[in-house]
């Protein structure tokens, strides 16, 4: 594993590459696109073991963190989804560079998967493949899940639940978005998350895409389904897990869910 910074001088993204240590490597690199926030925290274990897994199987695999995220330079309030996008690409061309090969798996979890498939629209040469793990399709709702359980943590954490947050979540849709489980968002990201619609994610007809998603989430099935009626290649796989994306570890709540691990592993493989 090697520590590298890429991009421009103003726009510094830190990245982990894990060089393929198979003998025989694979026709193909991975990148592996973190989520938005606390998931990312969530998620860090599972991109880091899935890295290390990639590489011993013979594939170049490259981890990074978008501007404004994780140990990358810039603040939380210069995140937002354009900007997000563009890290991405230059985060596949940065993969090209130092691998041997310029076919490129992405994998993507929750937000991520978002950018991703719009990402994926910026590209020349798109990426062969594409592995998304319960993408988010729909702002509005996946912005009122992080209100709700901000709002749960403040109380865990206050020990005393406040009325008054519970009435301010109901009665103004704007609470409790300029920070969500720790982490800040701009009046831009917010609008930007809210605008995002199943209507306003194409996948194109080039790129073979898999979803991994929950056996009762019809929403997902629903959209892999008009993407598949307009020409996309997509395939919708059911796994139920039991990593919760926005609460802290507990008994019941795995770190690395064996399961997932090794069916996206799988899908990656997949042709």
């Amino acid at each position: 594993m090697t520590p590298i910074l890429f991009g421009a001088s103003h726009r510094r993204l830190l990245g982990m590459f894990h060089a393929a240590e198979s003998k025989t490597p694979r026709d193909a690199s991975v990148l592996l696109c973190a989520p938005f926030g606390h998931e990312a925290l969530r998620t860090h274990r599972f991109y880091r073991l899935l890295a290390v897994r990639l590489a011993r199987q013979g594939f170049d695999v490259l981890r990074f963190d978008s501007y404004g995220t994780g140990d990358s330079p810039g603040s939380d309030e210069e995140g937002d989804l354009l900007g997000w996008r563009l890290d991405i690409k230059e985060a596949h061309a940065e993969l090209v560079r130092r691998s041997s090969t310029g076919r490129v798996v992405w994998f993507a979890a929750r937000l991520a998967g978002s950018l991703a498939i719009q990402a994926s629209a910026l590209l020349e040469h798109r990426p062969k493949k594409m592995v998304l793990w319960e993408p988010v399709l729909d702002g509005a709702p996946y912005l009122q899940t992080l209100r709700e359980k901000h709002v749960d943590e403040l109380e865990l954490s206050h020990a005393i639940p406040r009325a008054e947050w519970r009435r301010q979540l109901r009665q103004d849709p704007t609470s409790f978005t300029e920070e969500v489980l720790g982490f800040a968002v701009s009046p831009i990201l917010r609008q930007q998350i809210l605008d995002l619609k199943p209507q306003t994610l194409t996948v194109s007809p080039v790129v073979d895409t898999t979803v991994i998603a929950k056996p009762d989430d019809l929403k997902t099935q629903q959209w892999a389904t008009a993407q598949r009626a307009a020409g996309a290649k997509v395939r919708c796989e059911a796994l139920m897990h039991s990593l919760m994306w926005t609460s802290n570890p507990h008994p019941d709540n795995e770190m690395v869910p064996a399961e997932a691990l090794q069916r996206v592993i799988a899908a990656i493989h997949h042709d």
